[in-house]
Formats: C-alpha cells, sequence, structure tokens
C-alpha cells in the first residue's frame, strides 16, 4: 500500500524576498514560561522549543514578543524585545531556528482595549472611548481614546520593535491586527468613533494606523524585510463590525502599502456581558462545543465541527491580492493540502498540532502520519494561557522540556511492569522502552486505552480521545513493550516476572456514596456505567453516540427517561451531556455551591460552554445538597436550609471524583520491587496529568 503524498503542502513559496520549504507555518502565540520578575528575557525553555519545531520541519516559526510598552510589560509576562538589552537571547533563538533551515518571524501586537482584562492595570487604549452599554466587549471596561499624538508613537512602538529583531538576525514580522486588539480597532466601526483622519469615515482613515505601521517597519527595515499582516476577515454577528466586502479593501490597502502576505481569521462577539461566556473564532472548534446553534456565518465552515471554519473567507481575499494568503484554525495536513491544491490558501498556519507534535510536518511528508500525537482540541494550552501559567499540553509532556526531556538511554537496564493500559500507563510503558528498559504491560480489558474509550464515545467528535488511545496503543507497540491484553496483573505477576520496578496505573478508584438504598436495583454506580458504555463500544465507532442515541439498545445503557446524577463536577457534568444525548430528563446534585459545578472542567471556554449549554437545554442543578438516601421513587437528599427533598429518577447515577487507588499499590508492595502509582492511581486529576507523571516517571526509572 502506497503511503499517502502531500505534493502541495510540500512545495516551496516565496513570501516577498524569503522562501518558505514548505507551506506549514507556526504563527505566533505566548506560552508565558518567562519570569516577568528577572525581565522576561528568552531562555533556553524558549529556544529549545522553537529548535523542536525548526528540526520537526516546519518552513516558517514565529514568536509572540510581550507587551510593547513598558507599563504593560511590567505586569504581563510575554518576552519582550523592548531595548537592546533583549537582543543576545532573541539572536540565540533565531540561530537555533535557523540551524534546521527554518525562517525566524516574530509577531508583534498591542492588546489595546483588552489589557484590564489581562492585568491590572489602568484602563485600555483604543481608537474610541466605548461606552460599556455599546461595547463590542463590555467586560474590558471603557477604554481610553488615544490622541493623535499617541497614535503616531504606536507607529514607533511597532517599528522600533520589528527593527530590534531585525538587528538580532530574524528574518520577518508579523503583524497582528486581528483579534480585538489595537490596530483591529481602528478598522472596526464598531471600535471606531473618531471624526479625524483615523475615523471611519473611509477606508483610507480606518487603515492608516496599520499602513503607516507597515510602512514605516518596511521604511526602517528595507524593502526586502518580510511582512505578514494578520487581520479579521469577518467581525461575525456584530453591528457595524468588518465584513467581508471591507476586509477585501483593507487587504488590498495593506499589500500596498508592503505587506508581503495576508493572514486571515475572524472575530465572534457574542455573550459579550459575560467574560466567561464569551465564544470565540480563534478556536472554531470550540465554537462548536459542545452543540453551537448561534448564528453561523455564511463564510464560516462548519461542516467539520470548525476545523477549517476561515477557509472560505481566506479564499475571498485570495481573489484580491497578488501575495500568500495565510489562514489558521484546526487545520491538519489533510485539508491544508486540500486547500492549497484548490487555490484558497497558500499557506497553511498551525498552532495546537505543533504543540502537541513539533515533528508533524516531518511525519507528514514522510509518510508517517499514524505516528503524529494529535491535538485533541482539550484547550488545556489556551486555558493555561488566559491564566498566565506555563502552557502545557494534554499529549505532550515535553512541551517546554524538549531538553529535560530528551529521550536517554538508561544507565542500567531494568526490568518494569506497567499495571494498566490507560493513558498514564502507556505513556510510561513507551518512554521506558525507549530508554532501553525491558518493559511488560498488562491490561485486563482485551484493549488498550483505559477509559479513554469510553471517554471518547461520551465526548464525540468534539475531542479526538479515541485518535489519542490509537496513538499510544501504537506508540506502545512500536517501542517493543510485551502487551499482555485480557490478563490482569496480581501481586502472584510479580512473584512470576520478577520485575525491578512496578508501575500501578490502574486508574482511579470510584467513590460510592454509603447512604441507605445505594445497592438498590435502580441504582446504577459510576463503575457499571463504564462497564456498560465499554460494552456499547462493541457496536459504536466513538464519535458515532449521537447517531445511535435513537437505537433501543444506546437508550437501555440507563434505564428509564428520568436521571438523577449524584455529583456536580467534571464527571457528573459530562455524564450529564453523554446520558442528554441518549435522550434522558436529567438532574445533577452536588453537595457544594453553584460556584464548583463543573470543577476540574477547563475555566476557559470549556465548563461555561457546558454548564450553560446543559442548563439551556432543560437540565436542573440542585446544589447545597446532602445525600441521604436512595429510595424506589429516587434520590432524597437533605438541602441547605434543612428540608427533605425527593428527587424523582427511574434511575440514580453516582458520577463522583475518582478517589486514589491505593489498594492496588499496596498489593504490589513488598515483593522486591519499587512500586510508583503513576495517573490516577496515585492521584486522580485529568488526562494530561497522567500522562504527564507517566512520562516523568519512566524518566526517572
Amino acid at each position: 500500500m502506497s503511503r499517502r503524498t502531500y505534493p502541495n503542502l510540500a512545495r516551496p513559496i516565496d513570501l516577498g524576498p524569503v522562501r518558505l520549504k514548505n507551506r506549514i507555518m507556526k504563527n505566533g502565540t505566548g506560552f508565558f514560561w518567562d519570569d516577568p520578575g528577572t525581565g522576561s528575557f528568552v531562555d533556553d525553555r524558549y529556544i529549545a522549543y522553537f529548535e523542536a519545531l525548526a528540526r520537526g520541519g516546519a518552513a516558517l516559526v514565529s514568536s509572540a514578543t510581550g507587551p510593547l510598552t513598558r507599563d504593560v510589560a511590567a505586569r504581563m509576562p510575554g518576552y519582550k524585545v523592548l531595548t537592546d538589552e533583549y537582543l543576545p537571547g532573541w539572536r540565540r533563538w533565531a540561530e537555533a531556528v535557523h540551524r534546521h533551515d527554518c525562517l525566524a518571524f516574530h509577531q508583534l501586537f498591542h492588546l489595546g482595549p483588552m489589557t484590564p482584562l489581562l492585568i491590572k492595570a489602568p484602563p485600555g487604549v483604543s481608537a474610541s472611548a466605548i461606552p460599556r452599554e455599546q461595547s463590542p466587549r463590555p467586560g474590558f471596561g471603557v477604554p481610553r481614546e488615544l490622541t493623535v499624538a499617541e497614535i503616531e508613537d504606536v507607529v514607533d512602538l511597532f517599528a522600533g520593535a520589528a527593527e530590534r529583531m531585525r538587528r538580532a538576525g530574524l528574518d520577518g514580522t508579523e503583524l497582528n491586527g486581528a483579534c480585538n486588539h489595537l490596530l483591529n480597532n481602528f478598522l472596526s466601526r464598531a471600535w471606531n468613533r473618531r471624526t479625524d483622519e483615523y475615523g471611519p469615515q473611509t477606508v483610507a482613515n480606518r487603515t492608516r494606523l496599520f499602513v503607516n505601521v507597515i510602512r514605516e517597519i518596511k521604511r526602517r527595515n528595507g524593502a526586502g524585510w518580510p511582512l505578514i499582516a494578520l487581520m479579521n476577515a469577518r467581525e461575525v454577528d456584530l453591528a457595524d463590525g468588518i465584513t467581508l466586502e471591507e476586509s477585501k479593501q483593507f487587504a488590498r490597502a495593506f499589500v500596498a502599502a508592503g505587506a508581503d502576505a495576508i493572514e486571515v481569521r475572524a472575530e465572534y462577539y457574542t455573550w459579550t456581558a459575560d467574560v466567561e461566556r464569551r465564544e470565540s473564532l480563534h478556536f472554531p472548534d470550540a465554537y462548536f462545543y459542545p452543540g453551537h446553534e448561534g448564528p453561523l456565518d455564511p463564510y464560516v465552515d462548519g461542516s467539520r465541527r470548525g476545523a477549517g471554519a476561515n477557509l472560505p473567507m481566506a479564499a475571498e481575499i485570495k481573489k484580491v491580492v497578488d501575495v500568500p494568503v495565510i489562514t489558521v484554525g484546526k487545520l491538519d495536513w489533510e485539508i491544508g493540502e486540500r486547500a492549497v491544491r484548490a487555490g484558497q490558501v497558500d499557506i497553511v498556519s498551525m498552532n495546537r498540532r505543533l504543540l502537541a507534535d513539533p515533528e508533524l510536518p516531518r511525519k507528514v511528508f514522510t509518510g508517517r502520519t499514524a505516528d503524529i500525537n494529535p491535538c485533541t482540541s482539550c484547550m488545556t494550552c489556551f486555558d493555561a494561557c488566559e491564566h498566565f501559567d506555563e502552557v502545557r499540553c494534554r499529549v505532550n509532556a515535553s512541551l517546554g522540556r524538549e531538553r529535560e526531556y530528551e529521550i536517554r538511554p538508561a544507565a542500567v537496564r531494568r526490568k518494569v511492569l506497567v499495571v494498566g493500559g490507560g493513558p498514564a500507563g502507556m505513556e510510561a510503558a513507551r518512554v521506558a522502552a525507549l530508554r532501553g528498559h525491558a518493559v511488560t504491560l498488562y491490561e485486563r480489558q482485551p484493549r488498550l486505552g483505559g477509559s479513554l474509550p469510553v471517554a471518547a464515545l461520551v465526548k464525540g467528535d468534539r475531542e479526538d480521545i479515541a485518535g489519542l488511545a490509537g496513538y499510544l496503543a501504537r506508540q506502545v507497540r512500536q517501542a517493543g513493550v510485551d502487551v499482555r491484553l485480557g490478563r490482569e496483573a496480581t501481586p502472584g505477576t510479580v512473584d512470576e516476572l520478577r520485575p525491578d520496578v512496578v508501575l500501578v496505573a490502574t486508574g482511579g478508584a470510584h467513590d460510592i456514596p454509603d447512604i441507605p438504598g445505594i445497592d438498590g436495583p435502580n441504582v446504577l454506580t459510576s463503575r457499571a456505567l463504564h462497564a456498560r458504555a465499554k460494552r456499547l463500544l462493541r457496536f459504536a465507532r466513538p464519535g458515532t453516540l449521537r447517531t445511535l442515541s435513537s437505537l433501543p439498545l444506546a437508550r437501555r445503557v440507563v434505564t428509564g427517561e428520568r436521571v438523577v446524577i449524584m455529583g456536580g463536577r467534571l464527571q457528573g457534568c459530562q455524564t450529564a451531556e453523554y446520558l442528554f444525548h441518549l435522550g434522558k430528563t436529567i438532574t445533577v446534585v452536588d453537595p457544594g455551591t453553584e460556584r464548583e459545578l463543573g470543577e476540574g472542567l477547563l475555566e476557559v471556554f470549556m465548563k461555561p460552554y457546558l454548564l450553560y449549554w446543559l442548563a439551556d437545554h432543560g437540565v436542573r442543578f440542585v446544589t447545597g445538597a446532602e445525600y441521604r438516601e436512595v429510595t424506589r421513587e429516587g434520590l432524597v437528599v437533605r438541602t441547605g436550609d434543612g428540608e427533605r427533598l425527593l428527587l424523582p429518577a427511574d434511575t440514580v447515577v453516582t458520577a463522583l471524583p475518582l478517589l486514589p487507588d491505593r489498594a492496588a499499590t499496596v498489593a504490589m508492595r513488598g515483593r522486591g520491587a519499587e512500586v510508583h502509582p503513576i495517573g490516577d492511581a496515585g492521584e486522580p486529576r485529568l488526562i494530561v496529568d497522567a500522562i504527564a507523571t507517566g512520562a516523568r516517571i519512566a524518566r526517572e526509572i
């Protein structure tokens, strides 16, 4: 069988005076690995990740420099370029990228009105001081309108930063005028109410700041300095927002000013009074979670649940400019190849996929796409970014630790027994085997994955959990692990195999409340629900749950129509989503407060999206309730004011946070081997934590 090739993605392309060796790039994003307390200088950690990207085959990588103004930079993380003292670090960064035939760009941006949302600062600045009740983003507060002199200073800030980057040895600028940042404020009539030469009366006025920045960067660096202009092609569902016809005119103006490429994405404003509930097309797959029912712009492609959503807009921009057009938005190599072949875009930009696997381009071009570590669209990276935490990746524990986590041969080869084939167990087995250890993995189920297949069934096609399970299973076998399926490891197994190290990855223990009636016929424990869901998997592929929900087989996973779920944290809320798609009427009960609902879900996008969606679809939440007993009629609770309340149910489901499985760990001790619990067996948390602990422990053996 011949390997799939991607000739259009592999074809070189000129971007102004420079040539990209292929059509895959990474645009600028924040990582926040820096230390603002010591100046946020470029460090070895940042250099190592970008060198991994360059080594992995990307044609162009763009860093995201920190804030341009000193007052904001002092309080916000982000690798800075404020003065010449920052240049040595950027010079080392560029040299590392260049070692692998990769272009080194930098992204410049000005947060504008967004600043006070992120840090404690004076009001942000914007084209106009829009009153809160008229603002596209009321959560930003009322920005201060820039004076003409201050606008000219902004031009100098951008151009000065670009000039310093040229002197540091970088290759070009990515100018971010998208999102709701300052440059976009002047383009948009929703943000711009000025009456001077920067006002919204004409396209020339609206583009004046952006165009002046482009021209000044080119003047200081020479015509041979390439520049990518990043813009919103649409402000979707926003009164007076940017239209596609307007953005075509903007793009032509930017090219006339000297832009060598146009990068296209979109902005979507909704639920704007509630910052937590805001939606965004920066992550178009999240825009469709858990089931988007808002307006869908005709130029937003929703056919793949958001993947490639910006392509129709990019294709329209491409019709009016004669420079390369770039877009981003959950693109992969298949979508990218088709888009370039069809002439929709010239260059495909990826971010999250390159966090998950910086080797992605090389694997694509060498026929190894099955070995690409899949981005699961979990949003772990962006959630950390929004909180100014160190960005990490659910599936790639090496992110930000490339040198520390380089696979090195073990000093002494040891026999390792891994008990459990979930994400922690598989990652630990993979890494340990690659280091040269003799690894045996026992999994009592007939296939690898642990709880991942059930999670894939519940989450459907929104998160690529099935892809992650398949990837890990493939890597485990390729690493030479002795995999023994359908076999439960016992203390006797340790006696028989005599391993040096035992890694207990059996998963967490289910928390079953000790109340009267909990063992009744109308109670379905989380353990039993998992078992039933696994049986359903024999008839369904992950992602087909919504199709199967009308079938009697699927509906019988839980008996009856009325379901009460004990537990309103991550497990309970995701169980509610799962059962909703099976057509059940659901009540979620939790002893905590309303603020504790969904605890464990990511705070940005995912938690508010799911909680609001469940409530909007009739799921009832009862908080501050003490579980008292289960009767034939349902669950009895005591409310916060002492009232005895019966919640009618045909089935009561327990879905409480998992507990550490200490019994499994204790049972393996005392037999001459080191024993380490990993993943949920040690501390139940999230998939990202399970993979991280497996990766760490395996490197310590």
